[in-house]
């Protein structure tokens, strides 16, 4: 297949994903704003959320995926299945024993998680019950992840790609709905959680039986496929902990600040999720199983130029969308969430946070690209080491930054610490000849650094003065960032065709 198309079909179901995730933030920002019931629901919601990221699209991913792909490409149908049937019941047992210890452990999960919040029983006590209904959310969405890694591995991109959609809409459909009908209004965003979990769920399912790889109950005992997946879950586990353990303290130093610090930094990372999920969670999704096939066929060379054109495609795409997130920030920020409850001051904030977050984007979606390096060949250890090193320096970041900038200095310390962990992880690449660069790479980037320019240009003139853009109607402020992103966008791309680009250049075949 071509891994080109395979990217752009990713990118624009996640692209359709996002749009509707920012329709959701809308809404919230203009039904409740930047105060205490969203910074208790952003509290409540990142917690699952981290145990997702560690169970399932994590360590669970990186260590599931590899070994499916071997079994899909060296071993029988059945026996693929069965090593499915059985990673099924062993991750079925583990998260509901963890969903009902965290139901029962919500509030001292709160108090160490956030423990600013203890100082108002009010904002604590919401957060808690927020947690207890959020919770069971980690249970749906690891078998998400796990039917996710199964459709990847046999080229279906497209399904797991569009399933957070239904996420989106469950916040937008109870927002609408049942805001009026539940006291306080703020449980709505906890239930639309819940009920997310179940739709995501429930829309793989077919795909899984067209397959036929719809997970059976097994009671025999797991084969050594399980056990190697196990294996390398326990490294990876510890490496997505000490990641996610560096977003959790980075929650708690934001508990601390003044209230509305843990909404703007989270409003602010919505946005600079938009192109790390288009870019960087498409690339690492396509790249995974490419290159674990390449590994269990030997085929090093092929590995390595795989990598080549997943760097490139990330240098290509992901600078100028730094440079407009930098460029384009208050814009952005009024357009999307200047309504309602979310006020002047709250856009100021929340752009000092989108800023800070833009300068470490490419290192975000860098990590995305080059840790799929590792995981391919089964090698977990190597970025559980960079990933130690990264939550060292990134707190000690935390601290330095966190008088002087406030909520800015924690976006900004996650921002540099993810460039750390990209710079280590490509030396490593490098250092264990995993990786040879192909040729061309001074001419290639000097191009691009050249369009650069003339996109900032474009878009500094065109976008105006950043008061300018608190005035003015909803539709007005849409219309005018509709027309500065496609005359920044245009200009990017002429100037790379003037310098010699060409869509061809960039297309890679490979077989699933």
């Amino acid at each position: 297949m071509n891994l080109l198309k395979a990217l752009a079909a990713v990118s624009s179901m996640t692209f359709v994903s996002r749009i509707l995730g920012f329709v959701r933030d809308i809404l919230i920002a203009r039904i409740f704003g930047a105060g205490m019931a969203t910074d208790a629901f952003f509290v409540a919601f990142r917690i699952p959320n981290l145990l997702r990221r560690l169970f399932a699209e994590g360590a669970f991913s990186q260590a599931f995926v590899p070994i499916l792909a071997e079994y899909k490409n060296t071993r029988t149908h059945e026996e693929t299945r069965s090593l499915i049937d059985h990673i099924t019941m062993l991750l079925g047992g583990v998260l509901f024993l963890v969903t009902a210890l965290g139901i029962i452990a919500a509030p001292f999960i709160i108090y160490a998680s956030a423990p600013g919040f203890s100082a108002n029983p009010e904002k604590f006590d919401l957060t808690v019950q927020l947690l207890q209904i959020t919770f069971p959310y980690i249970l749906f969405i690891s078998f998400v992840a796990l039917a996710g890694g199964i459709l990847n591995t046999y080229g279906k991109f497209n399904v797991p790609a569009i399933t957070p959609a239904l996420l989106n809409l469950s916040f937008i459909g109870c927002a609408f709905w049942l805001t009026p009908l539940i006291d306080p209004p703020v449980l709505v965003l906890a239930w639309a959680v819940f009920i997310g979990g179940i739709l995501q769920l429930a829309f793989q399912i077919p795909f899984l039986l067209k397959l036929r790889l719809m997970p059976r109950i097994q009671f025999r005992n797991p084969d050594t496929g399980a056990w190697r997946v196990l294996k390398l879950m326990g490294p990876a586990i510890f490496g997505v902990s000490v990641s996610q353990l560096s977003l959790l303290i980075n929650t708690i130093f934001a508990s601390l600040l003044v209230t509305g610090s843990v909404s703007w930094m989270y409003y602010a990372d919505r946005l600079m999720e938009f192109p790390a999920g288009l870019l960087g969670v498409a690339l690492g999704t396509i790249l995974l199983p490419s290159l674990a096939k390449h590994y269990s066929t030997n085929s090093n060379d092929e590995y390595s130029r795989l990598l080549d054109w997943g760097l490139r495609m990330t240098m290509l795409l992901t600078l100028p969308a730094a440079l407009a997130l930098a460029l384009l920030s208050v814009p952005l920020i009024t357009t999307l969430f200047h309504h309602g409850a979310f006020t002047e001051h709250d856009v100021w904030m929340t752009r000092e946070a989108l800023v800070a977050y833009s300068v470490g984007l490419l290192g975000i979606i860098l990590v995305k690209v080059l840790a799929p390096g590792f995981y391919a060949r089964q090698n977990i250890k190597t970025p559980v080491k960079i990933a130690v090193v990264t939550l060292i320096a990134t707190q000690l970041m935390n601290l330095i930054f966190i008088t002087p900038l406030q909520h800015a200095g924690l976006a900004l310390a996650i921002g540099l610490g993810a460039c750390l962990n990209a710079g280590l992880l490509f030396y490593q690449l490098r250092k264990q000849a995993i990786y040879q660069p192909q040729p061309g790479w001074l001419v290639f980037f000097a191009k691009i650094l050249l369009a650069l320019a003339v996109m900032g240009i474009v878009l500094w003139f065109t976008a105006g003065n950043d008061a300018t853009w608190l005035t003015g109607s909803a539709l007005s402020r849409a219309t005018q960032l509709s027309g500065v992103v496609l005359a920044g966008a245009a200009s990017y791309f002429t100037a790379l065709w003037l310098l010699g680009f060409r869509l061809k250049d960039f297309t890679q075949r490979q077989a699933l």
